[in-house]
């Protein structure tokens, strides 16, 4: 699965890995014609939504604010998944035991120090989390009786070690969850989860790989990001099942050649490391969907990526590359490719002919301008060329008609002076970044963008915005904070779906700073006041007219001639009482 986000620190392309333990939970609730009394009760009590129900078999108490279990849940003796998470309880009362046949169990973020040893009679358990609490090491014993148990998660828990118990006990294990803890080894005993298919170590403090895990023949994902590896041993040789291997954020200097064996292997990312090559024989993974490479000092492109014909996720940000390879337009099937804060002073155009291209991140190269081969990436819908060298607008963007995102903010590049109207001819586009240049206008053409949700034009020297904004029905964001503004479109507030203007840093006079600092709604109200105060005005100037032509003083266009015809006989009196005659000047001599 993969995330993309805008940048934290500048409007660039964030294209990278998500890879986050998810279940999806299934809603195996029954209804029926009668309501039992310990449902009314928790309707009463709004922890239940209101429904008609004698057996129940799902309930979704998370989030509630509770302090404790609810006794009433204790009474619903067919419940088979209970969800507490994100509550306060502190404890988890005896009378857990009472949930004979509960098969999930999701008690994270909550508060809990120990667990009960009724706990350990639920012999149906088949998924339990217990992440993010105090828990005491001495009750993790508990857990090693849930011997039908599946699914464990214990994540930031605070684990010096992992209890042996649960290793000894627990044959069923399929998922173990252990990231952010302070683990630094596994005990040898990890070995008994034989059927142990995924398992997360990210954010400990491991300082090699275990080696247990290469005794595990069913593991299918390995995550041990964030931690300080600094080797793979060859056994992983053994890991033929291995589907999903996260390496990122760690010491490694290299990766062992026997990795090839594992030739199921279909997402590896080895970012943020110190690689500086890839095995040769890494061509044989044939099988391979997505490679993350970003921060490793590459002393060239890896060509045995060109083998991985299936390939469709790339990430080689910040990896010192200056081209591509000719053979790099063979992969085809790439949808996300990340070739960020490298050393492109060109377009990549290896890259023009890819048509199932969407995301494409170019963000802070030295890339001058564009090819018009561009136009060959028929289906792109993100462009990130942030901080790049172009000395004008690169109008050749306009081909590309299915764009959705745009980033063009050009923080440590040359500033971009205008917008050219063409823009509009982008009418799929939904988010455009613009910050950080010199544009003073923005042209009339951007209300055609019928798409627009987004416009971020943040540390610009805008002095105004076009009326033609206001045709932006679906606009949602309008980032317009550092320019040289002083006034709103009067019918912004027509924006039904806009839902943040951000306006600090302006030299605001209608509405004023003052107004604009309180929000939309004070924006809105004043924006409304000024129409009506406006449309009050119209009316007494049309009264007014009215009144003078039943007076008989004619047509208000008469009135007007009358008006100038008047005023060019008073500038003349004046100008004649300026001149005194000839002859008055000699009586006063």
């Amino acid at each position: 699965m993969v995330e993309l986000q805008q940048s934290p620190d500048a409007n660039t392309v964030d294209v990278h890995f998500s890879r986050a333990d998810t279940t999806v939970l299934e809603d195996d609730s029954l209804q029926s014609s009668q309501e039992t009394p310990v449902i009314k009760e928790l309707e009463k009590e709004a922890l239940l939504p209101v429904q008609v129900a004698d057996r129940i078999f799902f309930i979704d108490l998370a989030n509630k604010e509770q302090t404790t279990i609810p006794l009433q849940v204790f009474e619903l003796e067919d419940l088979e998944e209970l969800h507490l998470e994100k509550n306060l309880i502190e404890s988890i009362p005896g009378d857990i035991h009472h949930l004979k046949k509960v098969k999930v169990l999701y008690l994270n973020k909550n508060y809990i120090h120990y667990l009960c040893e009724e706990l350990g009679e639920l012999k149906y358990l088949q998924s339990l989390d217990l992440s993010n609490n105090p828990l005491s090491y001495s009750s993790l014993h508990i857990i090693s009786k849930l011997q039908a148990l599946r699914q464990l998660r214990l994540y930031d828990v605070n684990l010096d070690e992992f209890p042996v118990e649960i290793c000894k006990c627990l044959h069923h294990v399929e998922l173990l969850g252990l990231s952010g803890n302070n683990l630094r080894y596994l005990p040898k005993e990890v070995v008994n989860l034989r059927k142990l298919r995924e398992i997360y170590l990210q954010k400990n403090k491991f300082e090699t790989f275990p080696l247990e895990l290469c005794h595990l023949l069913d593991l299918e994902i390995i995550d041990l990001e964030r931690n300080l590896v600094s080797f793979v041993p060859e056994e992983i040789v053994s890991l033929t099942n291995l589907v999903k291997l996260f390496l990122a954020f760690n010491n490694l200097l290299s990766v062992p050649d026997t990795l090839h064996h594992c030739r199921s292997l279909t997402v590896l990312d080895l970012s943020n490391n110190f690689l500086r090559r890839l095995p040769p024989s890494f061509k044989q993974l044939t099988e391979m969907n997505e490679l993350g490479l970003s921060g490793n000092s590459l002393e060239k492109f890896p060509r045995q990526i060109c083998h991985w014909m299936s390939l469709c996720l790339v990430y080689l940000k910040n990896t010192g590359l200056q081209t591509l390879p000719s053979s790099f337009p063979r992969l085809t099937h790439i949808k996300i490719l990340d070739l960020s804060e490298n050393f492109f002073d060109e377009f990549p155009k290896e890259i023009c002919a890819m048509e199932n291209l969407e995301i494409l991140s170019l963000d802070d190269n030295q890339i001058r301008e564009i090819p018009p081969e561009v136009t060959g990436l028929s289906n792109l819908k993100c462009l990130g060329l942030t901080g790049n060298k172009f000395s004008v607008f690169p109008e050749e963007i306009f081909l590309l008609e299915s764009l959705e995102k745009l980033y063009l903010g050009q923080d440590k590049g040359i500033k971009f002076l205008t917008l050219p109207r063409d823009i509009s001819k982008l009418q799929n586009l939904k988010e455009l970044y613009l910050e950080n240049n010199c544009l003073e206008y923005l042209p009339p053409s951007i209300g055609l963008l019928n798409n627009l949700e987004i416009v971020d034009c943040h540390n610009n020297l805008l002095k105004e915005l076009p009326d033609s904004i206001c045709q932006v029905q679906g606009l949602q964001k309008l980032l317009v904070q550092n320019n040289q503004l002083f006034q709103l479109p009067e019918n912004l507030d027509s924006l039904q779906k806009l839902q943040l203007v951000l306006l600090d840093g302006n030299p605001m006079t209608d509405p004023p700073i003052e107004v604009c600092s309180q929000g939309n709604l004070a924006i809105w109200e004043y924006l409304q006041e000024k129409r009506n105060q406006k449309a009050k005005a119209t009316k007494i100037q049309a009264w007014w007219r009215g009144q003078m032509v039943r007076k008989g003083f004619g047509t208000f266009a008469e009135l007007q001639k009358l008006l100038k015809k008047g005023k060019k006989d008073k500038k003349g009196k004046e100008k004649g009482k300026e001149k005194p005659d000839k002859g008055a000047k000699g009586k006063k001599k």
